[in-house]
């Protein structure tokens, strides 16, 4: 198989595997805080058996550190508000909500970069507009508060993917993750005894929510995270985009075969996505000519889930 081929069918499978996060969240039953802590906190650990991460840590400049741990505090905004959204709502209103990054990026971006503001990209943050009125009107009342959430999600996602960009070269991957994460463990530590109904105490999961959380680990933050790595060798960062905005798709598809979310949902709902993804997909379209050195950042506007991309 063509290298190139082969890449493309691993970002796929990447996507469809980040795809199942929401659904994961929505079945695991732990708080949306605890969810969050536990999976940080895990891949933390896990990335601590590494000797290369050490490594980076020690060659690493202290200024350097403090800038990825502040970066971590919003990666863990992103998680939290991202859970609550599923919690407070549903998978497909979560993923949904994750589409709006790139309108925020439209804004965010030339401001954390120093670059002049494109107007094209203004027209896909307007074009969205009426998808996500539709999203709204297309949801029970007792969800709408689960879209607000979903949406400061995507804000906080274009925040960290925007800073991440603009520091990709500055540190190894992995260690940039460890310091991310466990800055982002420790953040959420800090946070939990004030936010009401976040259980102050970190309890352990029971069997089935630790089972999950394996789930959530390695199927869907360790495994893709490191088959990403590969398959951007051979890609340009045109087709990495255009793959991973196929993951609200896959997470909604997922939400309706093994949730059965569309009893929850109506048409007009429905009708804002296709709308929401028709302007998300024109995004790398208006910009197919950029340079390959940002395939790193597109990961990490991607993920929602993968791990610090």
């Amino acid at each position: 198989m063509h290298p190139a081929t082969q890449a493309r069918l691993q970002i796929h499978f990447c996507v469809l595997l980040w795809g199942f996060t929401a659904i994961l969240g929505k079945l695991i039953t732990l708080p949306a805080l605890l969810l969050v802590w536990w999976r940080m906190l895990l891949v933390v650990a896990a990335l601590l058996l590494v000797p290369k991460v050490w490594r980076g840590l020690f060659a690493m400049p202290a200024r350097m550190r403090w800038a990825y741990a502040g970066i971590g505090v919003l990666v863990a905004l992103h998680w939290l508000t991202f859970y609550a959204a599923i919690k407070l709502a549903n998978a497909s209103v979560g993923a949904t909500c994750i589409a709006l990054g790139p309108v925020f990026l439209a804004f965010i971006e030339p401001w954390i970069a120093r670059r002049r503001f494109d107007p094209r990209e203004l027209m896909i943050a307007a074009a969205v507009v009426p998808g996500v009125a539709m999203v709204v009107g297309g949801v029970p009342n007792g969800m709408r508060i689960g879209i607000a959430v979903g949406v400061l999600s995507a804000l906080f996602v274009a925040l960290f993917g925007s800073l991440n960009k603009r520091m990709v070269e500055h540190g190894d991957p992995l260690t940039v993750t460890c310091i991310e994460l466990g800055t982002g463990t420790l953040f959420l530590t800090l946070l939990a005894p004030i936010l009401p109904h976040s259980g102050a105490a970190f309890v352990l999961p029971d069997r089935h929510d630790a089972l999950l959380l394996l789930v959530l680990l390695f199927g869907c933050t360790l495994l893709p995270f490191s088959l990403a790595l590969v398959a951007l060798r051979h890609l340009s960062a045109f087709g990495v985009q255009m793959v991973t905005n196929l993951e609200p798709v896959y997470s909604i598809v997922l939400a309706i075969v093994l949730l059965g979310e569309q009893r929850e949902l109506d048409y007009w709902f429905y009708a804002g996505v296709v709308v929401i993804l028709a302007a998300v997909f024109a995004h790398p379209l208006l910009n197919r000519r950029k340079h390959r050195a940002e395939q790193a950042e597109l990961l990490g506007v991607a993920e929602t889930h993968s791990l610090i991309e």
